[in-house]
């Protein structure tokens, strides 16, 4: 038989997945998938069964409903000061991984390279890859995650076609500081590159730090691919609608590559968050200061267990250094073997951050001492698990 895709075939289940799993099994609270236990806003999903029930239900246009690609715009406007064209520059895609997929397939050709930073969500490098790219990399380290710019420097050459940005940052709770972002703005000019920038937890940040994103930078208007996410922004993840904004030169492709990709998705959904999107600005502060509440919780709860917190400044995640505790429960330095006893042991289910890191034969060893919890959970389950992981700890 001739060979499969080598990029696809043999490659390992999500390690969320495979998590997710072994918490269904063993009854474990599941703080590893990040999604929340709660549904979003009821006037949006009133809505959304609204428009299904007297709406329309055949094709919509393959860029997004008019209403939906209308308040993107819009919102981009309100919160970043960009001038968006509704008709031209925004996208609409069957959930933000969709987005990533339609960008990096049509900006990238074969043998471009494209930069990715460690640790990273899992579906950019085998995207980029399938898309023909050669990828090169950086890190950031814990407990800062700063960008070293000599490294990043390093990384770019005359062959460089875009760099993926993750803002804020899935798993580490990063929020880039302009000084970073400013310094990557310098580099995507002077080697003529893009980037396809990640911002699905644009809403979610904490202790009043602000989300700006690198297309408001000075010469990136023409140089990015935003990608937003209602999942994220709504807590309604199993919708799987996200957005993509950028110049009309830069869409033209990308919106190509969505329609041979989904072609488009459920209208009555693109009608639904259109109305969210167009909610006041308390409604946005509330999803921001409830999570940041939930962060505190949960941060304080795992210090109390004996777990070393690293700080998130956004997103969904804390991550956590587990080097003291293995040592008191003498258990081996191994995250994604720590996190399978506490899923069986405490009942508590954490991800590996090592499965965040690229492993091949031209990168370092990912390190073994971090793992991830999701505090986008009720306040009583995130209790529970707190309550479950001490009685471990201390037997």
């Amino acid at each position: 038989m001739k060979a499969t895709n080598s990029i696809y075939t043999g490659m390992p289940t999500t390690i969320f997945e495979v998590m997710s799993q072994l918490a269904r099994e063993s009854g474990s609270i599941n703080l590893g998938q990040g999604f929340p236990d709660v549904d979003g806003p009821l006037d949006i999903r009133q809505k959304a069964a609204d428009e299904l029930i007297s709406g329309y239900n055949q094709y919509p246009p393959m860029m997004g409903l008019p209403v939906l690609r209308q308040a993107v715009a819009d919102a981009n406007k309100r919160f970043y000061d960009l001038d968006i064209d509704p008709a031209n520059e925004v996208v609409v895609t069957s959930g933000a991984t969709e987005a990533i997929s339609d960008c990096l397939t049509a900006l990238i050709e074969e043998g471009d390279e494209v930069i990715l930073i460690e640790p990273l969500y899992d579906c950019y490098l085998p995207l980029a890859k399938r898309a023909g790219a050669t990828v090169k990399s950086i890190r950031i380290v814990p407990p800062k995650w700063q960008i070293d710019r000599a490294e990043l420097e390093a990384v770019f050459s005359d062959r460089t076609k875009l760099i993926v940005l993750n803002d804020p940052h899935n798993p580490a709770g990063k929020v880039y500081s302009d000084e970073e972002k400013g310094w990557i703005a310098e580099l995507l000019e002077k080697y003529d590159a893009y980037a396809v920038c990640d911002e699905v937890y644009e809403h979610i940040t904490f202790d009043g730090l602000p989300h700006k994103p690198l297309m408001a930078f000075d010469g990136m208007r023409e140089r990015c691919l935003r990608i937003g996410s209602a999942g994220k922004t709504f807590s309604l993840t199993g919708w799987k609608i996200g957005y993509i904004t950028g110049s009309k030169e830069l869409l033209d492709p990308v919106a190509k590559a969505h329609q041979f990709s989904t072609f488009t998705t459920a209208p009555n959904l693109q009608e639904a968050i259109a109305l969210g999107l167009n909610k006041d600005n308390s409604y946005y502060e509330e999803l921001s200061s409830d999570l940041q509440s939930k962060r505190d919780r949960l941060a304080a709860g795992l210090r109390d267990v004996g777990f070393e917190v690293i700080d998130s400044q956004g997103s969904y995640f804390l991550t956590t250094d587990v080097t003291d505790l293995c040592a008191k429960k003498g258990l081996p330095l191994d995250d994604a073997a720590f996190c399978q006893t506490i899923t069986e042991q405490a009942g508590v289910t954490a991800v590996p951050v090592s499965a965040f890191y690229i492993e091949d034969e031209n990168h370092a060893a990912a390190p073994k001492q971090f793992v991830r919890f999701c505090f986008c959970k009720k306040e009583s389950v995130l209790d529970e698990a707190i309550q479950r992981l001490k009685n471990w700890a201390v037997q």
